[in-house]
């Protein structure tokens, strides 16, 4: 892929509505994804930023987010999403004779690092970083030790 697909790609993720900001429903149910392809993505976005002494992508519901963010963008942006989880869950079943999803975390890793240079794998990590960070858990991360200030601006008693 070149600079300029890789520039496009990146665009085409940032322009995708930020469906984040609204939680979904506890009675939620897929309006692109189907239940398989749903589970390879929590699978997926899982691995890309996992649970640490905070929320992941997974306990945020990022692929809640994702699928109201596909559902509601680019038509051909969806197409490339879903053809890349496909071929990604192809070369599992092919390669390990089951799903990408029920593939040990190792092998998990093992497939997704084989394919970080992939449009498919670019566009699920900027979707999945971008859509976490408009997230409650998201945004206690990026805030984590008070990095954000409480105040903007200025300070100082005689500007306030």
């Amino acid at each position: 892929m070149n600079r300029r697909d890789l520039f496009k790609t990146a665009a085409a993720a940032a322009a995708l509505p930020v469906a984040a900001a609204q939680t979904p429903p506890a009675a939620w149910k897929p309006s692109v994804f189907d239940d398989h392809q749903n589970r390879t993505v929590v699978a997926v976005i899982d691995l890309i930023i996992p649970d640490t002494d905070t929320p992941g992508a997974k306990a945020a519901l990022v692929n809640r987010h994702m699928d109201l963010a596909l559902r509601d963008g680019d038509v051909s942006l969806r197409e490339q999403f879903l053809q890349g989880l496909s071929a990604l869950d192809g070369h599992a079943i092919q390669t390990h004779g089951h799903p990408f999803a029920t593939c040990s975390r190792e092998r998990q890793v093992a497939m997704l690092t084989a394919r970080q240079d992939t449009p498919f794998f670019r566009l699920a990590k900027a979707m999945t970083s971008r859509l976490y960070y408009a997230t409650q858990p998201g945004f206690r991360e990026l805030n984590k030790g008070g990095r954000v200030p409480s105040k903007l601006g200025c300070q100082h008693g005689s500007h306030a």
